[in-house]
């Protein structure tokens, strides 16, 4: 009987944010599941759209559950959140002594000390099955990957989709090639890109990622995979990376090379479609029919964003917007004084701007329209079924009327209505919405959008690569396509 050993530990970090990632942001429900260890792993994650999910689903062996935590992204992993998460993981593997492992990460994880954090937890954890336990690993499609990593793995495999709709599917498909790779060891290739992709260019609703994934899921070979890369990470592997696994050398060889030329031809069609936000809010302005979707890029959660400038918010209220909604601000000193206050009162608010190094605060007054205690489930396709805990939560029409925005206790990306729906709002109600994400959430608001925005504001997500301070890029990596 062949037992598998399963853990997952996620965390995309963005090494110019300015906030730490602690072990609590693991241990609390938010945008994500909470920590949750052993036998209470496979009800948790039943049906949900995660990796561990799928490969629960698909695995055709006998499972030992070990543990799961994931975090919003952010700044730099503390050594104490990393110590803990990969130290339990580590001491259940050796308990379990499995005939193989499954692990959900996701790929561009740093912490305080190292610059390589899942390559780290495979080395700590080869160290306890040796160097031939079969060891399968599922990926997030902005992994930062690196040669150290891709040994030490016996088979990866990543997301195909940007917003990323099948991270269960990839689960599933992890499952299925650990299954090739107990029956016998593969031959493998990896190739590194070398140049940069913005996020907002890597979507694959879009040109020419697209046609790359579908290279991808067309390859010869037992199994190859393509990694974006995660640009705001100042570390040596940060870019591109492709791999591919097959019965022969010769084959795995031949996958890889094919995708790597497809990415280097590829090089000329990646746009970030970034405008500054003030043309973005008079282009929706004009607009002869919405809602016209704003992403606020920069300052998008999900890849580290704090969640509290005021960039966006600004310009619609200069532009005197006669009907514009944005969520979700991070501000939990507002939310706490709208819960105080009561719904009707008229408060004065300070709002976001806790990170002067990217906007300053707005002050002004407003209604509050709305409250909830910021629980709710998401429904849209790429979240759907999760349950959300954003803490006290506020709808404010600012001063002037046309404005409202819903701040909220914990930072979370909004990549799904219900982020809206949580205070009474209805987004297809209104002319101008405006998102604190990049990608994910065209998901969930492309369908009901006349026309979608990526607006640029100061903001700890830069993504414009090569506008990006780096210091440790490894030589040949080049600031982003054709540069």
């Amino acid at each position: 009987m062949t037992r598998i050993a399963v853990a997952g530990f996620q965390h995309e970090t963005n090494t110019f944010a300015p906030d730490p990632t602690p072990l609590a942001a693991f241990e609390r429900r938010g945008g994500w599941p909470e920590l949750t260890r052993g036998a209470d792993l496979p009800g948790r994650f039943k049906g949900l759209n995660i990796p561990l999910s799928g490969f629960l689903d698909a695995c055709r062996h006998p499972v030992v559950p070990i543990l799961w935590a994931g975090a919003e992204p952010g700044g730099y992993v503390t050594e104490t959140a990393f110590e803990t998460i990969v130290g339990e993981i580590v001491d259940g593997i050796r308990e379990a002594r499995p005939d193989a492992v499954y692990l959900d990460l996701h790929g561009a994880m740093v912490t305080e000390t190292a610059d390589d954090a899942e390559a780290e937890i495979l080395a700590r954890i080869r160290q306890v099955t040796g160097p031939d336990l079969p060891i399968a690993v599922s990926l997030d499609l902005h992994g930062n990957l690196s040669p150290a990593f891709f040994a030490a793995a016996s088979v990866v495999t990543v997301y195909r989709t940007y917003p990323h709709l099948d991270m269960a599917e990839t689960g599933a498909r992890a499952a299925r090639l650990l299954d090739r790779a107990l029956a016998a060891p593969l031959a493998r290739a990896f190739r590194q890109g070398d140049f940069l992709i913005p996020i907002t260019a890597q979507s694959t609703r879009h040109s020419p990622a697209a046609a790359l994934y579908a290279t991808v899921a067309g390859a010869d070979a037992v199994s190859a995979d393509l990694a974006l890369g995660f640009p705001p990470a100042d570390v040596p592997h940060v870019g591109p990376a492709v791999f591919a696994y097959d019965q022969s050398q010769a084959g795995a060889d031949a996958a890889a090379d094919a995708i790597a030329a497809a990415l280097t031809a590829a090089e000329p069609a990646f746009d970030a479609r970034l405008i500054p936000a003030e043309r973005a809010v008079a282009r929706a302005l004009a607009a002869p029919q919405g809602p016209v979707v704003i992403a606020d890029v920069q300052d998008n959660p999900g890849a580290g964003g704090t969640g509290d400038t005021t960039g966006l918010l600004r310009a619609l209220l200069d532009a005197q917007a006669p009907d514009a909604i944005l969520s979700m601000l991070h501000d939990p000193a507002t939310a706490a004084a709208a819960h105080r206050a009561g719904t009707g009162a008229r408060i004065d608010v300070t709002l976001g701007g806790g990170h002067p190094e990217f906007g300053a605060p707005l002050t002004l007054s407003a209604e509050v329209e709305a409250l909830s205690d910021g629980r709710f489930r998401f429904t849209g396709p790429m979240f759907g079924g999760s349950d959300a805990d954003l803490g006290p939560v506020a709808l404010l029409r600012l001063a002037g009327g046309g404005v409202r925005v819903v701040v909220g206790t914990h930072r979370a990306q909004n990549a799904d209505q219900e982020m809206f729906r949580v205070v009474g709002l209805e987004p297809a109600a209104h002319a101008i919405v405006c998102v604190k994400s990049a990608v994910h959430f065209m998901a969930d608001y492309a369908p009901l959008a006349a026309e979608i925005l990526f607006a640029a504001s100061p903001g700890a997500n830069p993504s414009t690569p090569s506008e990006i301070p780096y210091t440790r890029l490894r030589p040949g990596l080049r600031r982003g396509p054709l540069t």
